[in-house]
């Protein structure tokens, strides 16, 4: 596996192994590129696989402005244009599935698919105003009025997200990851990601799109992400029993047993 830094405004680091079609992985708003390293492992011998930090997460460079949200849509196109292919498939998580949602509306001919896991349209779609100011409080209190680092948040916000079942080394790779996030830039994302009530129309989508969603995450339910996959035309849900929101984390055999399935078949509908 290789790590990359691509240059520009502000400079995005990726992880990529494998050959083939790309498949690009976006973590959540509190991850970075490491959560995807089972599904790097695992699709690397069949496709070239890459999993990035966003801007102001952890290897990529902060940024002096405020995020706007579409601000991860043209990194993601940077990225793509490094590979120099006109087309991916997307796979984001949470906030990483917002952002491929977003990708496909302003660069639809760019994404040959798109796998949207324990993810939402727009945050108020599937939090009510209270749920998202206590998500929210949780997070930034900490940050803002206490002083605190993101290490001292950390293991607050992941007991919020973790379903029941994870095991305790789970549960250590998910607090890690918000340990180590970008003070400064997580509230910037914070801020933008749930401010951004644009939505993708999706009875619009017109490439093959898988959904994932899990018995214990109260952020994503599965009967939102049944909501969303009965807009999509001709798209595909699939429910994992036993995990919470990071799914891809806690129940990784299931996921890519999924992934794999759904990638190899448009593969042989294009044969």
């Amino acid at each position: 596996m290789k790590t990359i830094k691509i240059s520009g405004t502000p400079a995005i680091a990726l992880d990529y192994d494998g050959t083939g079609p790309l498949v690009v992985f976006l973590h959540g708003i509190g991850g970075n590129r490491t959560n995807w390293a089972h599904q790097i492992k695992f699709l690397s011998p069949y496709y070239r696989v890459a999993a990035w930090d966003a801007r102001g997460y952890g290897a990529s460079d902060d940024y002096s402005h405020e995020l706007n949200f579409e601000d991860f849509c043209h990194d993601l196109a940077r990225l793509l244009d490094y590979f120099e292919t006109d087309q991916a498939h997307l796979c984001g998580l949470s906030m990483g599935g917002q952002i491929v949602q977003h990708f496909y509306r302003l660069y639809p001919q760019r994404v040959a698919s798109m796998v949207l896991a324990a993810t939402f349209t727009h945050w108020r779609g599937v939090l009510s105003d209270d749920a998202l100011a206590q998500y929210l409080s949780v997070r930034e209190t900490p940050l803002v009025n206490e002083g605190k680092s993101p290490a001292e948040m950390a293991p607050a916000a992941a007991k919020t997200i973790v379903g029941p079942l994870a095991t305790p080394r789970q549960r250590k790779i998910i607090e890690n990851s918000m340990a180590t996030l970008h003070k400064e830039s997580f509230l910037k994302t914070l801020r933008a990601a749930t401010a951004f009530e644009l939505e993708l129309a999706l009875e619009s989508v017109a490439i093959p799109t898988m959904l994932i969603f899990s018995e214990f995450d109260k952020l994503c339910p599965a009967d939102y992400g049944r909501s969303m996959a009965n807009r999509i035309p001709r798209s595909r849900f699939e429910y994992i029993e036993g995990a919470g929101h990071l799914i891809n984390i806690e129940k990784p055999e299931r996921f890519n047993t999924l992934l794999l399935d759904f990638l190899s078949g448009l593969d042989s509908k294009t044969e």
